[in-house]
């Protein structure tokens, strides 16, 4: 019991924190009710924004929603030792040039991400003794005010636009495919574009359940979202034990469609059939529940013996 009392706790600092006057505005361009929050650099975004900070890696920014991630203790103390936006800003934009203006709440998204990439990936803003480069990019980095987190070369995802931010909640799977001795041990992988994203490892489970959401920013060209499960092997390389495509457009263009989803009230407002030329068990409704656009799949998967993978998507569009 003390320890949900301590995380109930910090969760309530955070979101003390985020109350302030100065966290109540966007740290990058000032847009205003910011949800978002970059974990290792310690500011408070918007959704526009975190798109951006997504793009860099978790290594340089880790993007979490204030009201739907779960937060690890280290994530919250960090946020609470940097404290906020102000502190954050008088480091990464200490030397910010008088004439350099920064992003509004309408700036394009190419002027956003030119200034976001500027002041956390290439740290010009810093102080110059404080600036690290450096291209090994697999650990989350510490706080601003310690400015010890790795950067690294510019992204693949380079000057990509960006329209909306997919969560994706893992739910479970069932009658998965043996690829051990009697069982399996596994773990999906989602990829979109050049992201990927995967969840835990379930050891000896063919009926796994991970309830885990994963995030990927959906750029304006993008195509089907790849769905792959694989069984993990610790002397070997993994075994796949089936895919699947999913079609975010039926989605996607609902939501375009139908415009600001918190004025509709809950209702369907699109719908994802199934057909021979999918992996649909059954056809999947795009929904509007409590001003969110929502859609629940469920996937048979492909070029194996057995299995299928309950999903559960969100989608918040950009240009809201």
């Amino acid at each position: 019991m003390s320890g949900r009392r301590d995380d109930s706790a910090k969760m309530a600092k955070l979101k003390e924190l985020l109350h302030r006057s100065e966290n109540r505005i966007c740290a990058d361009c000032s847009a205003p009710d910011p949800k978002w929050a970059s974990a290792n650099i310690g500011v408070f975004i918007c959704l526009k924004c975190s798109g951006v900070h997504r793009s860099l890696g978790t290594h340089i920014s880790k993007v979490l929603s204030v009201t739907l991630d779960q937060w690890s203790d280290n994530e919250i103390d960090n946020v609470i030792e940097v404290g906020g936006n102000s502190h954050a800003n008088a480091i990464y934009e200490a030397f910010l040039p008088q004439n350099h203006s920064k992003p509004h709440p309408d700036s394009t998204q190419e002027e956003r991400e030119k200034f976001i990439r500027s002041k956390y990936e290439l740290q010009e803003f810093l102080e110059p003794s404080l600036r690290i480069v450096s291209h090994q990019s697999s650990d989350s980095g510490k706080h601003a005010g310690s400015a010890s987190h790795s950067v690294s070369s510019k992204s693949e995802v380079g000057m990509i636009e960006f329209i909306g931010i997919l969560n994706v909640k893992v739910k479970g799977g069932t009658n998965l495919a043996i690829r051990d001795m009697s069982s399996s041990d596994p773990y999906v992988v989602l990829t979109l574009g050049q992201q990927k994203a995967q969840t835990s490892v379930i050891k000896a489970n063919l009926n796994p359940v991970w309830n885990e959401e994963l995030k990927l920013s959906v750029p304006q060209q993008y195509g089907p979202l790849k769905l792959q499960v694989f069984d993990h092997d610790m002397l070997s390389k993994d075994d796949l034990m089936g895919e699947a495509e999913i079609d975010l457009q039926p989605m996607i263009n609902a939501a375009a469609a139908f415009g600001d989803q918190g004025l509709l009230g809950d209702r369907q407002i699109g719908r994802w059939l199934k057909s021979g030329d999918n992996a649909l068990v059954r056809d999947s409704a795009v929904v509007v529940a409590g001003g969110e656009v929502r859609q629940e799949l469920a996937l048979k998967l492909q070029f194996t013996e057995s299995g299928e993978v309950e999903l559960e998507m969100q989608w918040f569009p950009l240009n809201m």
